[in-house]
């Protein structure tokens, strides 16, 4: 559910008239619902209330200042994977207690960052990070917080780019190691073993691959305590996925993902982690567009709008659906057609939507691309020097400009000639 509804006519985001705004900041930009924000939140947050556990919102689906704010006064944690995001969170207010630092290749300031904010774990992926972390921990004389994030080699049944848990993935360490390599933490001073980690995935839309990752994690789990580690936690990770079409209605649903997670886990006595990103706020933000030309070479129709690639890569990086639809809601009865939805970009592969059946649009008109709240500002770029766009949050009938529209000198201000190549 969101709260993108037409009202008099007009797409709306919550209270706010999208036509209105879109003459009031310019296109194309991302606006994001505080409602539905809220809401996906809370939806995860009481299905799985019935277990102890922490909600850490995956910063890389969406790291504006403002959303971070928003997560972190209902309560959220967050998963941080580089130190860029790690500053991030602690700047949006979120406790270094409720923190929990992933990725393959933390680096040694981000490990001496992580250490003085006094995080609640870094999920170490390999033993050259355990042997680094250890060095630079003691280095410190601190003590360093880990799980080992843990490769099950379980297929999530998702696009390869996203897949993280098969043994082919750069991620984890291989499920067959595990226990040594938690041996080899246990005699290292600068650490300290509170948990374990696990996370398959991305997008993915059937439970089974989660149950056969978690009937692992539960063995591990068992298998390490009888080893004589102290586990207290247990990461399962995120990858819940949502509807990116309006027709879909196979997607899990937390109530039944938590259910899942309770009936293998939910007896382990650990408290349990949890990194929802997109399901939080894949369906709570649009990105809106306006037609710039619309023309055919005789078999096909291209709509040229003034977004592209470098706005919302997805649909190129990862062959990804967005529904589409026109502000106007007049324009959805009208003559349709089968037509590609392109940018100005000069790439071939520049498209927000190949072949579809759209309504015959026309220069100036407005264009929401669904389900663009998760992975779409945070990995936009400045291709062909094209400034990146705004963010805007919608609460109710109020906005607010959540990032500014970069300005030319912004972007190429940033850079400087070199001194023999500057003018007589």
């Amino acid at each position: 559910m969101h709260h993108f509804q037409y009202k008099g006519g007009v797409l709306h985001a919550e209270e706010v008239d999208i036509a209105n705004l879109a003459h009031r900041v310019g296109t194309p930009f991302y606006c994001y619902s505080t409602a539905t924000l809220e809401r996906h939140y809370r939806v995860f947050s009481d299905a799985v209330s019935e277990v102890d556990n922490l909600i850490c919102f995956a910063i890389k689906s969406n790291s504006n200042l403002s959303i971070l704010r928003l997560l972190a006064n209902l309560g959220s944690g967050m998963d941080v994977v580089s130190g860029g995001e790690l500053r991030r969170a602690r700047q949006a207010g979120v406790p270094g207690e409720k923190i929990i630092f992933s990725g393959v290749g933390k680096s040694e300031p981000e490990m001496a960052l992580g250490l003085d904010e006094k995080i609640l774990c870094f999920n170490v992926e390999s033993e050259s990070e355990l042997e680094q972390l250890n060095k630079v921990a003691v280095s410190r004389r601190q003590i360093a917080p880990i799980s080992l994030r843990v490769n099950p080699d379980v297929d999530p049944k998702t696009h390869a780019k996203i897949s993280t848990g098969k043994a082919q993935d750069k991620f984890g360490i291989p499920y067959e190691h595990a226990r040594r390599l938690y041996q080899k933490a246990s005699n290292l001073e600068g650490l300290k073993i509170t948990g374990v980690d696990m996370h398959i995935g991305s997008q993915i839309i059937d439970l089974q691959p989660f149950n056969d990752a978690f009937d692992l994690l539960r063995e591990l789990v068992l298998d390490l305590r009888s080893d004589g580690h102290d586990i207290r936690h247990i990461d399962v990770g995120g990858g819940l996925g949502i509807p990116y079409s309006e027709n879909s209605d196979d997607i899990p649903h937390p109530v039944d993902y938590a259910r899942l997670v309770k009936s293998r886990l939910g007896d382990l006595n650990c408290r349990l982690l949890f990194e929802p990103g997109r399901m939080i706020a894949g369906n709570a933000g649009i990105l809106v567009t306006r037609v710039l030309h619309v023309k055919s070479n005789g078999n096909k129709i291209f709509t040229i709008v003034d977004a592209a690639m470098n706005d919302l890569i997805r649909p190129t990086l990862y062959d990804a659906y967005h529904s589409i639809k026109a502000i106007d809601e007049v324009r959805n009865d009208q003559k349709f057609v089968n037509t590609d939805i392109v940018g100005p970009i000069c790439e071939t592969g520049d498209y927000l939507a190949l072949n579809r059946e759209l309504p015959e649009f026309r220069p100036s008109d407005l264009l929401a691309v669904m389900t663009a709240g998760a992975y779409g500002a945070v990995l936009s770029g400045t291709y062909n020097t094209r400034p990146l766009i705004p963010e805007i949050l919608v609460n109710g009938d109020r906005y607010a400009i959540i990032r500014p529209r970069q300005s030319y000198e912004e972007l190429i201000g940033r850079d400087v000639i070199a001194p023999w190549l500057s003018q007589e």
